[in-house]
């Protein structure tokens, strides 16, 4: 099973860090169902071109979280998430990306106006086309 993490050698994060919010992110966003059969460690580590002991400490740390479930000589699955934690981690991941976006407007000295008008222009702008995008 392909899973759609990239990494980036160059980031700060360390490479599991960056694997495990990412999958956290899936799993939470629902996009890898419960039950979802994971890659092996081994394969998964290929597929990433990292260390099987990075992606083993991120199946470990999310086996911890609940998110996993390893069955001995079947593999790791993914577990059932409850509705209030996939709202919660929604809410979560849009609150990370304002605040990288102020961070960006506030270097870039932009007013609290100019970032809202950003906002509204933006939201507009998608909203638009993804109603373009539906028969």
């Amino acid at each position: 099973m392909w899973i759609p993490i990239q990494i980036d050698e160059n980031r700060p994060e360390p490479l599991y860090h960056q694997i495990e919010v990412q999958l956290r992110g899936l799993i939470l966003g629902g996009q890898l169902a419960e039950g979802t059969l994971l890659p092996s460690i081994r394969e998964f580590a290929s597929h990433l071109r990292c260390s099987a002991i990075t992606v083993r400490r991120v199946y470990q740390d999310l086996e911890n979280e609940g998110l996993l479930r390893t069955r001995q000589g079947t593999g790791t699955f993914v577990a059932g998430v409850d509705a209030a934690a996939r709202a919660g981690h929604r809410l979560e991941r849009v609150v990370e990306a304002f605040e990288r976006a102020v961070e960006t407007g506030l270097q870039l000295q932009c007013t609290l106006e100019e970032m809202e008008q950003i906002l509204q222009d933006v939201y507009a702008r998608r909203t638009t086309a993804t109603k373009g995008d539906s028969p």
